[in-house]
């Protein structure tokens, strides 16, 4: 496999941004398409078969002459078995894309394995990171809070495999590059993560209409439980928008405050001179 030319680094700006992450996605879309789809297929079935098993007992209970919600109890565990089994698999949907958008931007080969190698290496410092970030949602309880500490840690995962470091200092070192610059990394977030949203119901859209033509020959409950494994498949589709666009806000960062573009200018230019 030839090797991707790497990013040429300098300022973007909040629509170079956009622009940037869309054009990198078409040039790489079955890499990153392939391997976000991979990743999220155990989260579709897991939440299709969750709601099908949990909705079709809890109506069957309550429809029943002397309802027993104990006969609940089976598909409550299989559901919180489920939302487990994702949680431990969230490093690799969260994190298998950024990996494989960082080795492109550096200019080499990466493959949907290799993705998934680059995750396995650092798979428990990923997975602490996102325990993080859920742990400060459900303590936290304020909003504003949370999202103040998102956005300084957004380059963590950038970090962590382009200059392979640790939780602790990959952590520390987003915090370092995001601080000054925090409304503007917000900006840009949003921005993406509204035209994530505007494509993602988009395609959701789109699909709702088979989804209803499965329910003239199948029950309630199936149609359900496919919708469901649906959108998250969209999600997936969708969600390498967002995850290019934090690669590229780590690398603007740096070029901002440690002039990347520089550096890599000189290193180009020294490359090019006789030895």
């Amino acid at each position: 496999m030839s090797a991707p030319a790497p990013l040429r680094l300098r300022p973007l700006e909040i629509g170079d941004v956009l622009d940037e992450t869309f054009r990198i996605y078409r040039r790489h879309f079955w890499l990153f398409a392939g391997i976000s789809m991979i990743m999220a297929i155990p989260a579709a079935a897991l939440t299709g078969y969750s709601f099908f098993t949990v909705f079709s007992s809890f109506l069957q209970t309550i429809n029943s002459v002397s309802p027993d919600f104990n006969t609940l109890l089976p598909s409550l565990i299989w559901l919180g078995a489920g939302y487990l089994l994702n949680f431990f698999l969230s490093p690799f949907t969260f994190a298998a894309v950024i990996y494989a958008a960082c080795e492109s931007a550096l200019g080499r080969p990466v493959t949907i394995w290799g993705a998934i190698r680059g995750v396995l290496r650092r798979y428990f410092a990923i997975l602490g990171y996102v325990f993080i970030l859920d742990m400060m949602i459900v303590f936290f309880c304020l909003f504003p809070l949370w999202l103040w500490f998102a956005v300084l840690w957004v380059a963590v995962l950038p970090v962590m495999f382009i200059e392979k470091s640790g939780l602790g200092a990959a952590m520390g070192r987003s915090w370092r590059l995001v601080e000054g610059r925090w409304w503007r990394t917000f900006l840009i977030l949003f921005l993406v993560f509204l035209l994530r949203w505007f494509v993602g119901q988009a395609l959701e859209g789109f699909l709702f209409f088979a989804t209803q033509i499965i329910g003239f020959i199948a029950s309630n409950y199936i149609v359900l439980a496919i919708s469901q494994s649906v959108a998250v498949l969209v999600a997936a589709l969708v969600n390498p928008v967002v995850q290019i666009a934090i690669v590229l806000v780590y690398f603007d960062l740096r070029v901002r405050r440690e002039a990347l573009d520089l550096f890599q200018l000189a290193q180009r230019v020294s490359a090019t001179q006789p030895a």
